[in-house]
């Protein structure tokens, strides 16, 4: 009994020194599994200004480690020193990874402590120019009277723009009247829908709102589940859901996880530091210049984050699999 508290008394001490030490003078590292001046780096570069200050003023740092669809940089994280100083920033992409990959090297449920939710990234449904069609209704029933000669871009295996085609294609029973054509990247894929090439995309509003604003894409519709009312450019088009694609919601959303094992301690000082960030006036600006919407339900908490999460991986597992669409 006298052994057993004695390193009761042991592990307790390890875990406060743990606390007293973190954040030290080593730099955090906020891990992207993408290359640099994307999306999902630009909001990791924003929330890494944001934490520093409810942080003591730590260094926290981006590091870029793309490829592989995002797993790459997924697996580099979960198998890092369980310290506190290597997180990772990732959207959907932790959930839709179980589909696509069949031999994942990290398991996202067990692997990864969740942190939080940072931020929604609603997606538009738009369209080439070159259309005839100028709304949703009438960009639907022009696709199902013209089945197989349209052709839907998305910008690489597991994209957002390749996952919110996938459930949209499912949701309107048209998997066999369009042609998918894939590029390696958003910009190809834009260039081509402007110019006429292919006819049809599903983005985040962080690559979109720019070509809608400008007149160069038309946009049909958006993917959440209620209007976008305070948005400026898209408040009045309608929700697929509002379409009759009833429960259609999709939203690239990001979060932030650390090691599995992180001392309890940390975690906490971690996730007080990202509550803290969520309502930084300045990081909130910022997301909304970027199209996205800051977190302040109970996913911005770590079990609502890994209940949302876990929802995320079963309902876009399915889908994938209905498409036989993987990455391996």
């Amino acid at each position: 009994m006298k052994i057993l508290l004695t390193f009761t008394a042991l592990a307790l001490a390890a875990s406060g020194s743990f606390a007293q030490e973190f954040p030290s003078d080593k730099p955090i590292t906020l891990v992207v599994p993408f290359a640099a001046g994307g999306p999902t780096d630009r909001v990791a570069r924003d929330l890494a200004e944001a934490l520093r200050k409810p942080l003591g003023g730590a260094n926290v740092v981006v590091e870029n480690a793309a490829g592989a669809g995002g797993t790459i940089g997924a697996t580099k994280v979960a198998r890092a020193k369980a310290d506190g100083h290597t997180l990772l920033l990732w959207h959907i992409g932790l959930a839709s990874t179980v589909g696509l990959y069949r031999k994942l090297q990290y398991k996202p449920l067990e692997d990864f402590e969740y942190l939080g939710m940072v931020n929604d990234v609603p997606m538009t449904l738009i369209g080439s120019p070159k259309l005839p069609a100028n709304t949703y209704r009438d960009f639907e029933n022009y696709i199902r009277a013209n089945s197989g000669k349209v052709n839907l871009a998305h910008a690489g295996l597991g994209s957002a723009s390749h996952l919110c085609g996938l459930m949209w294609q499912s949701a309107i029973k048209l998997n066999t009247a369009m042609t998918t054509i894939p590029f390696s990247g958003t910009a190809p894929a834009m260039t081509n829908l402007i110019g006429g090439q292919v006819d049809v995309m599903c983005d985040q509003t962080t690559n979109t709102t720019s070509q809608i604003e400008s007149g160069r894409v038309k946009a049909f519709a958006v993917t959440t589940d209620k209007p976008l009312s305070g948005h400026k450019l898209l408040k009045d088009y309608p929700t697929l859901n509002e379409m009759g694609l009833k429960g259609f919601n999709l939203t690239i959303w990001h979060g932030l996880n650390a090691p599995k094992g992180t001392p309890a301690p940390v975690l906490k000082k971690l996730n007080d530091a990202l509550k803290v960030a969520l309502k930084d006036p300045e990081f909130i600006k910022k997301q909304e210049g970027l199209g996205a919407i800051v977190v302040n339900d109970k996913r911005a908490t770590p079990e609502g984050h890994k209940a949302f999460v876990a929802a995320e991986i079963t309902k876009l597992k399915a889908v994938i699999e209905a498409a036989g669409q993987f990455a391996d």
